[in-house]
C-alpha cells in the first residue's frame, strides 16, 4: 500500500459517520412459491439515503456470505461497512437457501431466471420505499450476472460487479473439468455442448450424474445461455467492476473481460483481496482458511472504493 493510498484511507476513516444511527429491520418478499427473507440495514433514520441491494453468490450462500460448511460474514460486514458511511443496504437469503428455504422450487422447475426475477421484485419493493434515494445493485460472484441482467429492466441508478465472472458458466465449467483426471472432460464436453443448444441428455454417464443429472439440466440450460460480457454491455448506467488479485475462484482476466465489454465502466483491482473480500495470500491453503474466519475484517480498500463510486454524481 503506497503513501497516497494510506493517506486516503486515514482521511476516509476519520470522515466516517457513526453506525449507531443505523437500524436493522427484517424484510420479506412474497413470491408465488414462498417467502424470501432479507435484512434491511437503514444507515440513518433521519435522512433519505442511497441503498445497495446485495446479491449473494452461488451455492448455499446466505445473506451474510456464509454457508452451512463455513462462516466468513463477508456480506454482513459489507452491509455494516456501507452503513458506517450513510449508505443503506438490503441483503437476502436466495430462494431455497437458509431462511428462504421454503421458497425453493423443485430442482426440475428451477431456472436461472427465477433468481433474476427475485432481484427485480426486490428492486420494485425498494423503489416504493421513500426512505431511500438512489438504488445501487451489487452482485457478488454469481450474483454479479444475476444483478447485471436485473439492472437492465428497472430503475437502478448504478451497478457494482464484485468478484463477478467474465465468462459464460459453460466455459467456466469446461475450465474446471479440464483440471479433473481421466475421462471426465472428454465425457463432459458433448453434454455441455448439447445443453448450450438447449437440448437435454437423457442418460449421462454414472460418474457424471451428480453434475449432469436430468433434474438439474433445465437449470443449467437456462444459466448457460447468459454471457456476462454481453449482459454488462447492455447497461447504460454507471458500472463499477471490483476484483481482488488473490481470488482463487474468479481471476483478474474476468474483470478485464467485463471492462472490455463495457468501456464506460470503472475497473478497480485490489491487491491481496480474495474471493470473500478478505486480505489473503495467494497460497491456496491459507486463502481457503479465511473462508472460515468470521471475524477477519474486509480488505481495507474495499469499502472506500464502493462508497466513492456510490457517492459520485
Amino acid at each position: 500500500m503506497n503513501k497516497k493510498t494510506i493517506l486516503i484511507l486515514i482521511i476516509f476513516l476519520f470522515s466516517k459517520e457513526s453506525i449507531s444511527q443505523s437500524v436493522e429491520e427484517p424484510v420479506v418478499l412474497n413470491t408465488k412459491t414462498g417467502d424470501i427473507y432479507g435484512t434491511l440495514l437503514i444507515a440513518d433514520t433521519t435522512q433519505v439515503t442511497p441503498i445497495v441491494l446485495i446479491i449473494a453468490g452461488s451455492g448455499p450462500t446466505d445473506r451474510n456470505g456464509n454457508n452451512p460448511m463455513m462462516a466468513n460474514n463477508s456480506l454482513k460486514m459489507l452491509a455494516e461497512g456501507l452503513a458506517e458511511h450513510g449508505i443503506a443496504s438490503l441483503r437476502f437469503d436466495k430462494r431455497g437457501i437458509a431462511e428462504s428455504k421454503n421458497a425453493g422450487e423443485k430442482e426440475t422447475d428451477l431456472r436461472f431466471e427465477n433468481y433474476i426475477d427475485d432481484v427485480k421484485a426486490w428492486c420494485y419493493l425498494i423503489e416504493k420505499d421513500k426512505r431511500f434515494s438512489n438504488l445501487i445493485i451489487l452482485g457478488h460472484s454469481e450474483g454479479s450476472l444475476i444483478g447485471m441482467i436485473a439492472a437492465q429492466e428497472n430503475n437502478a441508478n448504478k451497478f457494482i460487479s464484485l468478484a463477478g465472472a467474465g465468462f459464460p458458466a459453460s466455459d467456466i465449467l469446461r475450465k474446471q473439468l479440464k483440471e479433473q483426471p481421466g475421462l471426465v472432460l472428454p465425457l463432459s464436453l458433448p453434454i455441455i455442448e448439447k445443453l448450450e443448444k438447449g437440448e437435454t441428455v437423457s442418460n449421462p454417464p454414472q460418474m457424471l450424474n451428480a453434475l449432469f443429472r436430468p433434474s438439474v439440466q433445465p437449470y443449467l440450460i437456462s444459466w448457460f445461455k447468459y454471457n456476462p460480457q454481453i449482459e454488462i454491455a447492455k447497461l447504460e448506467i454507471p458500472v463499477l467492476i471490483v476484483q481482488g488479485t488473490t481470488d482463487i475462484q474468479v481471476s483478474i482476466e474476468d474483470a478485464e473481460k467485463l471492462h472490455e465489454a463495457n468501456k464506460m465502466a470503472k475497473k478497480v483491482i485490489i491487491e491481496n483481496m480474495n474471493h470473500i473480500l478478505k486480505a489473503s495470500e495467494a497460497d491456496r491453503t491459507k486463502n481457503i482458511q479465511t473462508y472460515s474466519h468470521p471475524t477477519l475484517p474486509l480488505k481495507a480498500e474495499l469499502i472506500p472504493t464502493l462508497v466513492n463510486f456510490i457517492n459520485q454524481h
